[in-house]
Parts: structure tokens; C-alpha cells; sequence
């Protein structure tokens, strides 16, 4: 098989536009190998560089980074590798780093062609070489291309005859995987449905292509990140290719919702981000090109959490790329777009699901609605950043350091309790004269109703010159006292500016569900749907100021329309 060695310097050149589909980060793993006497065979996939061990010794002499067997072997050694994702091969870096008097002398390269068996057996007839015999120099990265394959979900490195290699890496196309709906949401940027990192403006600690990886990772060095900026009104900013096919062409989707990642950047997560899109036939569309269209409006992150916002995206329109801008720098975990391939009539299925650990690249999917001709919302988790254009959010925080900035934490109680300082003030603005006082109030909600997976949006309220807090009150009790038995742990949480018209504006609409360990604090004259609760009762203890006579002065309600009535998408469970 024809194959060309390619220059180290032009390694980004020729591999810029595929992935190591390898990678242990991707699911790649070694299934079987032949020996591995000096050193184990799966640090051939480890994502960082050989480290260097000279001078370390074990039981059975010196230590290396990397896959090393015994000597004197007669024919050959080989390591069946089992690739993260199914997928076309185009070339390798097969690394001897540290690997001096002791390197593999010669390589080739076997893969199964378009199989959907595990079938790693090393005498499987299936084996085609895809890589033919090549020599190998101590202590370098040795590079090949070779003609794009057909899909392949095994390989295996064939050492001549025996010695050490530091790191394999296998890169070509992924074969997307996406959903044969046309209405089905999916993660349209995940790196299994073929999408692909195309361009960063800077990724000085963090790659920009783990953005787009399963699971969440295991610390900050499997995330984007950039350097510290020294300039005012700096940014950074990455550029997304969605669901890519074999044939490198970008399919065009339908966006609704985002989920922003910052899991284990907790002092250097972005202070703010927003996100564009557009339709282009170009692999990497201009970055400050004119037709990218606003799809997030910029919003603050938070430290180690999960972050999901609705799109300001018109969902009958496609688009084949995002751009996410961060503020002023920093480093993001995960990024997931989630949408559907055709063009969807509202965006009742574009909710996702809460899912604090699990680390499944499935995409996250949004039970079907009743079929009405309104508008429908996705309900998102409830985060504090998102949430914080309408009021706060009152929780406490396992991990100190994931509570958002500028948060007072200190002991209490002789050191057996955390307390969380002033997470929301009281604001109370009534006019003079009017008696209103501060207090407690409980309410006891039952659930609301739930049709085919969505909520109807009938009724809103503000209170005009107060803010106001739900703090949910848990249940269980001693026997015959009156409080819940089994209470529910989700409630609603809807919430919407004021427009010019002095009535809602639902342009600004936002969806959230909300634990029993988060509670809530509206802020004055925010309109919200009265306290909406799920599957269960729930008591809440309410704080508020209020005069307490049923006057508009304390909350005007106001009624929708049929034509208003909005339709709100919950996460399936």
C-alpha cells in the first residue's frame, strides 16, 4: 500500500481537518497484545507526550513511558488497538521518544475494513495491511499518510521484531453517528456525529478539538484554554463545523439550545461567552465575516458547572457553523449544540435533560409535545448565570470553589456547618404609608399538569415593588405532624422581562427546572409564572414584603391569551 512520510513541521497542515480517532479520550483502548514485558501497551494512547523516566528503575529494569517488549524476538510483536469511534484512516504518528538503543526498529500498520464486529482476533483473515513495513528512528515522531481507507474499527501496530514505542496515534474521519429523524435533537457539534474543530484563536494550555469530546473529562488539561490576556476588551474565540460527513461536507442544522461545560476551571473560567452562527461551504469561515448571526447574547459563566442557555436562533433557519467568543480569556470543558438535521416546527424538542454524572456522549433529549400552534420553550436546568438577568439563585455548594464569585463562605457552628453570605438581599420599594412588612409565608403546591412531556403556560405575575424567594422546605416528619410525606424534588421556574408595552416581553421568556436543594429569589417586578411544581407536593417557605390585602400593589396577575399561551418543553427523565 502507497503511503508518504510527512516533515514534522507540516504535521498541522496535513492533519488539521482529522481526528485521532485513537485517542483514549475518544474510547480508544488496547484490547490484546502480544508482550509487554518492559512497559504496558496502553500508553501508546495517553493524550500527554512522553514524559522522560531515565534513571527510574522496576522489577524488570528501566522504566519508560510507552510499549516496550522483551528481546530477541524471532518474528514479530504486535498490540490490537480498538479505535474510540468508527471512522476512515488517513495517516499516523507513531512516536519513539525516549526510546534510544531500545526503539522498534520497524513498523506496519493492519486494520479490519468496514467491520461492525468486535473482531480483534490477531489471525482474522479480515486484516488488510494499511500501513506497510517502514523504519523507524530512535527518540522521533515518525509520520505517514497514506490513501483514506474505508471504515475501520480495529487496528493493529505490528513491531519488527521486537523494542519500544512511546505513543500511536491514528487520525482520519470519524463515520458520523446521528439520528434518522429529521426532528430528532442531537448533539450537532459532538465529535461522534462528525463534528469538528476548525479554527482557534489561541490554545496555549488547552487544545481547542477537546471541546468537542465525550464525557467531561478528568481535569483541566482535557479542556480549551488560553493564555492570560494583558489588553482591555481582549477575547478568544473557536470555530465549530457541525455534523461533518464522510465527505468532509458540513450538513446544515437547525440550532435551540447550548450547554456550556466549565468543569474543573474554577479560577480561569471565562468571565462571560456568546455564540454565533452561519451557513458556509468553507471549511473555516472568515471570523469576523458580516453574515454570522447572533445566536447567544453574551452571558456570564461560572466556575466548574454546567451551563445551558436557550438560542436566540430562528429554528427554521440551518446553519453549519458556531463560533463561541469568550471574555476576556479563560478555559471551557465542554461545548454541546444541541438541534435536529431538519427543520423543526417550534422547539418543544430541544430541552435537554439534567445529568450531573454522567459522563455518556448520548445526546440529551427532550420528551415530544402536544401538537399546538403556539409557541413552544425548552426547560433547561436552573444555573446561576442563567438565571441571573431574572434574580438569584440560593443553594449551597458541596465544592467551595464552584460557588459563583464573589460568594462570602465561612465555618459556622463550631466547625460543624458552611455558611453561604447573603446570597440575595431583600429589596422593598413600596411608597410610603402603604403598611407593607417583611415576612414568611409558606405555600404547599400541588403538581401541575404534565401532557405528553410539556406544560402549558397560562398564567404570569409580578410584584411591583418587592423581590421575592421560594426556598423549597424538604419533607418527612415525626407520625401525625402535617408535613409532607413525599415530597416532590423538581419544580418550574419561568421568568421574563417587561416590554415596552408594559405586559411580557416573550422574546426575553426563559424555562428552567429547579431542585428541592436550590431555591429561588425573583427580582422586583420580574414577570414569572406563579410556583409550579412537579409530579409531587412541595411546601415552599416564601420571603417577601407585601402589604397582605390582595391589592395589585402586591401582585398583578395577568391572564394569556389562547394566542399567548406557551407551551413549555420538559426534560425527559
Amino acid at each position: 500500500m502507497a503511503y508518504e512520510s510527512i516533515p514534522l513541521e507540516a504535521f498541522h497542515e496535513t492533519f488539521k481537518s482529522n481526528t485521532e480517532l485513537s485517542s483514549v479520550a475518544l474510547g480508544g483502548k488496547v484490547v490484546t497484545v502480544s508482550d509487554e514485558f518492559f512497559a504496558e501497551a496502553f500508553h501508546l494512547l495517553e493524550v500527554e507526550p512522553a514524559p522522560s523516566l531515565k534513571g527510574q528503575f522496576g522489577p524488570n529494569g528501566a522504566l519508560y513511558n510507552g510499549w516496550e517488549t522483551r528481546r530477541h524476538n524471532r518474528s514479530y510483536d504486535w498490540c490490537v488497538i480498538k479505535l474510540g469511534t468508527l471512522g476512515t484512516v488517513v495517516g499516523f504518528d507513531i512516536d519513539t521518544t525516549h526510546f534510544n538503543g531500545n526503539e522498534a526498529p520497524e513498523v506496519s500498520v493492519d486494520g479490519i475494513i468496514d467491520s461492525s464486529m468486535d473482531e480483534h482476533d490477531v489471525n482474522n483473515a479480515k486484516w488488510t495491511e494499511i500501513l506497510p513495513r517502514v523504519p523507524l528512528g530512535p527518540t522521533q515522531r515518525h509520520l505517514f499518510k497514506i490513501p483514506e481507507t474505508e471504515r475501520v474499527k480495529f487496528v493493529k501496530l505490528n513491531m519488527y521484531p521486537d523494542g519500544g514505542i512511546a505513543r500511536f496515534r491514528v487520525y482520519g474521519n470519524v463515520a458520523p453517528v446521528e439520528p434518522v429523524s429529521p426532528q430528532e435533537v442531537f448533539d450537532l457539534a459532538h465529535v461522534f456525529a462528525g463534528g469538528r474543530v476548525t479554527f482557534m484563536s489561541d490554545q496555549h494550555f488547552g487544545v481547542g478539538a477537546n471541546l468537542i469530546l465525550p464525557g467531561r473529562g478528568k481535569d483541566m488539561g482535557d479542556g480549551w484554554e488560553t493564555k492570560r490576556s494583558r489588553q482591555k476588551g481582549h477575547k478568544d474565540w473557536v470555530i465549530i463545523k457541525l455534523q461533518v460527513t464522510e465527505t468532509s461536507q458540513g450538513t446544515p442544522g437547525h440550532l435551540g439550545t447550548v450547554e456550556i461545560d466549565t468543569a474543573h476551571f474554577k479560577g480561569n473560567f471565562p468571565e462571560t461567552c456568546e455564540l454565533h452562527a452561519l451557513y458556509s461551504d468553507a471549511e473555516v469561515p472568515d471570523s469576523d465575516a458580516a453574515d454570522w448571526t447572533q445566536i447567544l447574547s453574551p452571558v456570564k459563566l461560572g466556575p466548574h458547572r454546567r451551563h445551558f442557555f436557550a438560542l436566540e436562533a430562528d429554528v427554521s433557519i440551518a446553519y453549519t457553523h458556531v463560533k463561541l467568543t469568550i471574555y476576556p480569556d479563560g478555559g471551557i470543558k465542554r461545548v454541546r449544540v444541541y438541534g435536529t438535521k431538519g427543520p423543526c416546527p417550534t422547539t418543544a424538542d430541544l430541552a435537554v435533560r439534567p445529568s450531573g454524572t454522567s459522563a455518556s456522549a448520548v445526546p440529551l433529549e427532550s420528551a415530544p409535545v402536544a401538537i399546538k400552534q403556539v409557541k413552544t420553550i425548552p426547560v433547561l436546568p436552573l444555573t446561576p448565570e442563567a438565571f441571573l438577568p431574572f434574580g438569584q439563585v440560593i443553594q449551597a455548594y458541596g465544592d467551595h470553589t464552584a460557588a459563583p464569585p464573589g460568594i462570602k463562605i465561612t465555618p459556622a457552628n463550631q466547625g460543624s456547618a458552611t455558611k453561604f453570605h447573603k446570597l440575595s438581599l431583600l429589596e422593598s420599594s413600596y411608597p410610603a404609608g402603604l403598611g407593607a412588612s417583611n415576612g414568611l409565608s409558606v405555600y404547599r403546591c400541588n403538581p401541575t399538569q404534565v401532557v405528553n412531556g410539556g406544560v402549558e403556560l397560562k398564567v404570569v405575575e409580578r410584584h411591583p415593588y418587592t423581590n421575592q424567594a421560594f426556598i423549597p422546605m424538604g419533607g418527612g416528619g415525626i407520625q401525625g405532624d402535617e408535613a409532607l410525606k413525599e415530597p416532590g424534588s423538581a419544580y418550574l421556574v419561568v421568568v421574563a422581562h417587561n416590554g415596552a408595552d408594559d405586559k411580557p416581553d416573550f422574546n426575553t421568556l426563559r424555562a428552567f427546572v429547579a431542585s428541592a436543594g436550590q431555591g429561588i429569589m425573583y427580582n422586583t417586578a420580574i414577570w414569572h409564572q406563579p410556583m409550579t411544581v412537579l409530579y409531587k407536593p412541595m411546601d415552599f417557605t416564601c420571603v417577601e414584603t407585601q402589604i397582605g390585602n390582595g391589592d395589585k400593589v402586591d401582585c398583578e396577575i395577568l391572564e394569556l391569551e389562547a394566542s399567548e399561551v406557551v407551551i413549555l418543553a420538559l426534560p425527559r427523565h
